[in-house]
């Protein structure tokens, strides 16, 4: 008898536990794109002392 008693309330308990799980586990998150997982910043800061030489100004200065 004790089978037949524990086989009645296990589904139940099934029930409750599926239940549960449903509302905990049963929608996906929101997608999150790819673009929002990545974050870009400048490696190094900007120098304005070192920003000052033109690379193209030696052509014109001395090849034209």
């Amino acid at each position: 008898m004790t089978h037949r008693t524990q086989a009645r309330e296990a589904p139940r308990e099934a029930d409750g536990a599926a239940a549960s799980r449903h509302e905990r586990f049963g929608s996906l998150p929101e997608r999150i794109r790819p673009q929002d997982m990545v974050e870009s910043r400048p490696a190094t800061s900007p120098d304005p002392a070192r920003d000052t030489y033109n690379p193209d100004e030696w052509l014109v200065r001395y090849c034209l």
